[in-house]
C-alpha cells in the first residue's frame, strides 16, 4: 500500500487558514485532519472531538513522559499538542492528514518528520491582515497592534516551510492548497505499489 503523507499549514491569525481548510476539505473529504490534546476549559460551541480532544493536565503530561506528540507547547498555563499515533496510522494506512499549528509546533514536528509537507498562509499586506483582524471586532487597538506584530514575527519565518500561498482572493487560494496536495500525490515515492506492479509484469 502507498503510504499517505503529512501536510503542516500554519499561518498568522487573521490570514484565513481556517476558510482555506474548509474549502480544501470541501472538495477532498478523503483528507484527515489531526486532532490536538488541549488542557484548556472546553467553550460555548465547541465540541469534543471536533477540533479538540479536551483532556486532563495529569493526563497530558503522562503522554507527555511516553514520547505521545509530535509537537506540544503551553499557552496561558494550558497544555496544547498533536497526538503522534493518530497521524503515524493515517500515514502508514495510504491518507493525507492535514495538522493546522503554529511555527514553533511546525518546527518541532519538521525535526521529527522532515518528510512532511509544510504551508505557509500569507496575507496579501500587512494593511489587509489588520483590516481583518479590526472587522472581527474582538481586540483593543493596543490588543490588535500585538496581534499584527505576533503576525510579523510568524511571517519572518515562512521561509523554512516548503510553501507559502497568499490568501488574497480565497479560491485562488484554496486552488493553490489543492495543487501542492495533488502534486505531492505525484511524486515518485508515493507511487511505489504502482512502480513494483508494473516491474513485476516485465
Amino acid at each position: 500500500m502507498n503510504k499517505g503523507s503529512l501536510f503542516i499549514i500554519s499561518g498568522p491569525s487573521g490570514t484565513g487558514k481556517d476558510t482555506v481548510l474548509s474549502e480544501v476539505f470541501a472538495a477532498e473529504p478523503e483528507l484527515r485532519f489531526s486532532i490536538s490534546s488541549i488542557t484548556r476549559p472546553m467553550r460555548a460551541g465547541e465540541v469534543e472531538g471536533e477540533k479538540y480532544h479536551f483532556i486532563s493536565t495529569e493526563e497530558f503530561e503522562k503522554l507527555l513522559d511516553e514520547d505521545a506528540f509530535l509537537e506540544h507547547n503551553t499557552y496561558l498555563g494550558n497544555y496544547y499538542g498533536t497526538p503522534k499515533q493518530p497521524v503515524l496510522d493515517c500515514i502508514e494506512n495510504g491518507e493525507d492528514i492535514f495538522i493546522e499549528v503554529d511555527v514553533n509546533g511546525a518546527r518541532q514536528i519538521l525535526n521529527k518528520m522532515p518528510q512532511a509537507v509544510s504551508i505557509f498562509i500569507l496575507p496579501p499586506s500587512l494593511e489587509v491582515l489588520k483590516s481583518r483582524l479590526s472587522k472581527r471586532g474582538t481586540e483593543t487597538p493596543e490588543q490588535l497592534e500585538k496581534r499584527l506584530g505576533e503576525a510579523l514575527r510568524e511571517i519572518r519565518c515562512a521561509d523554512m516551510y516548503d510553501y507559502a500561498i497568499v490568501n488574497d482572493k480565497l479560491e485562488d487560494a484554496v486552488a493553490d492548497t489543492l495543487t501542492v496536495i495533488r502534486s505531492e500525490r505525484l511524486r515518485a515515492s508515493r507511487r511505489t505499489d504502482e512502480i513494483r506492479k508494473l516491474t513485476e509484469n516485465l
